[in-house]
């Protein structure tokens, strides 16, 4: 979806913005005027919406860096957690938390069906370097137990999402998702955009943009 010069001009940007890094990469970024350009670029917009079925707002950026300085693994686990603008005690919702500043609270499923995650790899993600895995169809089974995942992890093949640069996933937040140690020299970087079809939810709750 975007070509190499694209690449090279969005990672110029940024390595020169003051993002608040750590040995996984760096969360909160949408503020960052080159990611927010890039999560409302039209493609990516139009890309979400068939997914939302409504036209998509971006609220959250995370960068993945994974390198053979910072090497990492994730263990299978859904993305059940979204930052909200300010603590409510509403059924369904939680446990609240706070990463960096920014509340967040487990949402239910009814709430993380209307959420699509975009990942823009700027590099080429290969099986060597560590690729998102998923476990396919697990979406459909709402939030889970980690036992539960553990489970399904024992009996559902997974798959892995090997994908060149400038190349889109979209994912559900409840497929239930791992990526391995990188075992090659070559770097994995993946910027991951949420968007919903609202920032407003329920009861009163709205999503923080992140």
């Amino acid at each position: 979806m975007f070509s190499q010069a694209e690449l090279h001009g969005l990672t110029a940007e940024l390595a020169a913005a003051p993002l608040q890094r750590t040995r996984a990469g760096a969360r909160h970024i949408l503020g960052c005027s080159s990611i927010a350009r890039l999560a409302k670029d039209s493609r990516l917009i139009d890309l979400a919406s068939r997914w939302l079925g409504a036209a998509a707002v971006p609220f959250k950026a995370t960068l993945f860096d994974k390198s053979p300085d910072a090497n990492w693994l994730v263990a299978w686990h859904q993305d059940t957690a979204l930052p909200i603008s300010e603590h409510r005690d509403v059924a369904g919702w939680g446990p609240w938390s706070e990463k960096s500043g920014v509340t967040y609270a487990h949402a239910p499923a009814h709430v993380l069906e209307q959420v699509i995650a975009l990942r823009v790899h700027l590099d080429d993600s290969t099986p060597d370097n560590g690729p998102l895995r998923v476990l396919p169809r697990t979406h459909t089974a709402g939030v889970l137990s980690d036992a539960e995942i553990h489970e399904l992890s024992l009996r559902v093949k997974p798959v892995s999402c090997p994908v060149p640069a400038g190349g889109i996933v979209v994912m559900r937040p409840l497929i239930i998702h791992a990526s391995s140690k990188l075992n090659a020299p070559s770097p994995r970087r993946v910027l991951h955009l949420e968007y919903a079809a609202s920032l407003a939810l329920e009861s009163g709750l709205e999503l923080r943009v992140a």
